[in-house]
């Protein structure tokens, strides 16, 4: 028989075996793998994946994609349609999770400080309500200041010992 190529297996499923694969809850299969999972209200997300599970589906918050259970095996412990249906349905396939890959995170900066806060002070006073006290206080401990290019109020996240990590910001203009 010269010529002949040798094809994957194929294993026929029935409908209600990849209707059970597609709806397998997701984080019962990683527990069961040993995987590591974090809670987020009705959400979990796989621990140093980025990927947020709810139920039978999962989003990559980094590719911003997302699917069911049989897409999530495929993926993410890369399988064939056939292994990925078959590990779903508990049957005993070999597998281990790929490695998620480093993701680059930009430089922290905050944006660059106005010469002076007077939209800041009108926007927080008049439109917020903040009492001129509590948005002296945080002025003077550098936690809040108006940006220069928007104009927005930049509200400044600090650690314990008092290192910006991070900004949030709010105003008129929403741009950052």
């Amino acid at each position: 028989m010269k010529g002949l190529i040798a094809i994957s297996t194929f294993i026929p499923f029935t409908d209600q075996q990849l209707q059970q694969a597609k709806h397998t809850d997701l984080a019962a299969f990683l527990e069961a793998r040993g995987e590591q999972l974090r809670r987020f209200g009705s959400e979990q997300e796989w621990a140093d994946h980025h990927v947020t599970i709810r139920g039978n589906q999962f989003f990559d918050q980094y590719e911003q994609r997302g699917g069911t259970a049989i897409d999530f095996v495929k993926k993410y412990f890369n399988a064939s349609f056939q292994d990925a249906v078959q590990m779903l349905l508990g049957q005993n396939i070999a597998a281990t999770p790929v490695e998620p890959r480093p993701r680059d995170r930009p430089a922290f900066e905050l944006p660059e400080k106005n010469d002076n806060m007077r939209r800041v002070y009108a926007y927080l006073l008049k439109q917020r309500c903040i009492d001129r006290a509590v948005l002296d206080h945080f002025v003077h401990r550098k936690l809040i200041y108006e940006s220069d290019k928007y104009h927005n109020a930049v509200f400044v996240g600090a650690n314990e010992d008092g290192t910006p990590k991070h900004p949030g910001s709010h105003g008129p203009d929403q741009r950052r």
